[in-house]
């Protein structure tokens, strides 16, 4: 299974009598020696702050693949999903969670209407995301990090400068390679 809860192509039970042993026996969740039930793990939760570098960068660019899908398949506007998505913590959870979500319901063993609560489910996050990205500032043509609200006794945090958004693929891929390289680093220093 890989980081993001795919399970390896499983076939569908058979009449007994077309199958062999062994693919009966495969086909029924036994090892082939008979003894351990097979059973997929489910897809696991994303803890983006525990991830390895590998791990993050793996996670990073298959959540990149899967937001672009969901916002053309859903016609998602910027208001919704933000081309600057990765650079809000608030936003990378959320979509992470609803894409972990999204794997569960059409996992092939998952039961027939999962689907529809995973739909469900998307018109709730679609307001969340939306309160999400006002609250962050981030727009179409422009990003500035979330404002942040200093507690009694705090420094102040620094300003929050917009920038404009011009080529969002490249931005993506410094992003990631900021970030592999920061974790990186951080396992360095513990080890």
């Amino acid at each position: 299974m890989d980081t993001n809860g795919h399970r390896p192509e499983r076939n569908h039970p058979r009449p007994a009598a077309e199958t062999d042993t062994a693919d009966a026996r495969y086909d029924l969740g036994l090892d082939l020696d008979g003894e351990e039930p097979y059973l997929p793990d489910p897809p696991r939760p994303i803890n983006w702050n525990t991830l390895s570098a590998d791990q993050a960068e793996t996670a990073w660019i298959e959540l990149d693949a899967w937001v672009n899908w969901l916002r053309r398949t859903y016609g998602l506007p910027a208001a919704i999903v933000p081309p600057y998505w990765h650079r809000h913590p608030e936003l990378v959870w959320e979509l992470s969670a609803l894409h972990l979500h999204w794997l569960g319901a059409y996992d092939p063993e998952q039961h027939g209407s999962a689907p529809i609560g995973w739909h469900r489910d998307f018109a709730d996050t679609r307001e969340r995301l939306r309160e999400w990205v006002a609250t962050s500032g981030t727009r179409l043509d422009r990003d500035r990090p979330t404002r942040q609200t200093t507690w009694p006794g705090e420094p102040p945090g620094p300003d929050a400068e917009e920038q404009p958004i011009v080529d969002r693929p490249a931005d993506f891929a410094r992003f990631v390679a900021q970030d592999v390289q920061g974790r990186r680093r951080a396992t360095y220093r513990r080890s």
